[in-house]
């Protein structure tokens, strides 16, 4: 397989987004129309998918579905951006996770909601299947942390026998204040870690943080870490801090997967071959233009 052929394969969560726009943050206990109210394809490596395609590159997602109407809405919008759901799995008798979101268009703010009740995450048995010859660049949306790192010694155990050209890249998010997750910071090549963890371990911007959590990455690997309205840092094995300032757009209208769009636009660049600053700008760039309205379609002109 030709390398400009192989995918980036995102794994972690899809569900449902029931987005209701509103003018401003309901009061509890009260009756308030919505401006708008759709539904949406959501979870973090499903929304880092769309941006990939959107974005052209070939991409794939590997997750967890429970059959039903639900189901066939996501399937449908999945085909609508031509991904690669051939590893999507099938839990029967299981719920389709949900999120109910409250986007709010004076501030751009978005408040989530969220309900996974029984269905499973893909576990090291499911990673076994994949032929890993077909992706030069995996990515893990930290969850079932634990088997996730089994399915990473998988991948490395395939790069020990490869030229380097075939290998392929690892990248994991730390977004969730969650202490199984952090197990995963020494396992990518490529580190996104959210700023509620840097705040969750005490550090007050991007830069402290990077410092901060370094040395809990493996040797060679690069941390990264974006910060809302500051734009983002990265801190790669050179020991030189990268910064991107952030690019809002003219009107703040819907920050809801902006760190997903930020992901993906920054393994976009590194998988073409970009340099980090590269990635690191494009990232804010594209995260910030997300945030001038409401989905993911005007991204790319």
């Amino acid at each position: 397989m030709q390398q400009t052929d192989r995918k980036i394969l995102c794994i972690g969560l899809v569900c449902l987004d029931i987005i209701n726009v509103v003018d401003k943050y309901p009061e509890e206990d009260t009756d308030s129309r919505c401006l708008s109210q759709r539904w949406q394809r959501g979870g973090n490596a499903s929304n880092s998918c769309t941006i990939l395609s959107l974005l052209g590159a070939p991409c794939a997602f590997m997750g967890s579905l429970a059959p039903g109407p639900v189901a066939d809405f996501v399937l449908n919008d999945f085909k609508l951006y031509k991904i690669d759901i051939s590893l999507l799995l099938e839990h029967a008798h299981c719920s389709f996770p949900a999120s109910v979101v409250i986007s709010n268009q004076t501030t751009g703010s978005r408040t989530i909601l969220h309900m996974n009740r029984n269905l499973p995450d893909v576990t090291e048995k499911d990673f076994s299947k994949l032929d890993l010859s077909q992706y030069k660049w995996i990515h893990w949306e930290g969850r079932n942390a634990e088997d996730q790192v089994k399915m990473i010694e998988q991948v490395r155990e395939y790069n020990s026998k490869q030229e380097k050209h075939n290998k392929i890249t690892i990248s994991v998010e730390i977004e969730k204040t969650r202490e199984p997750l952090y197990q995963l910071f020494p396992h990518g090549d490529v580190v996104f870690v959210s700023k509620d963890v840097a705040v969750h371990f005490g550090f007050q911007s991007a830069p402290s943080a990077l410092k901060g959590l370094y040395s809990r990455v493996k040797k060679g690997a690069v941390l990264i870490c974006a910060w809302a309205e500051k734009g983002a840092d990265a801190l790669g094995p050179d020991g030189v801090l990268v910064h991107s300032d952030a690019f809002p757009p003219e009107k703040l209208v819907d920050t809801l997967g902006a760190g997903d769009t930020f992901n993906a636009s920054v393994i976009y660049t590194l998988a073409r071959g970009g340099t980090l600053q590269e990635a690191l700008t494009f990232g804010c760039q594209i995260a910030g233009k997300k945030c001038g309205f409401h989905g993911y379609d005007g991204i790319v002109p």
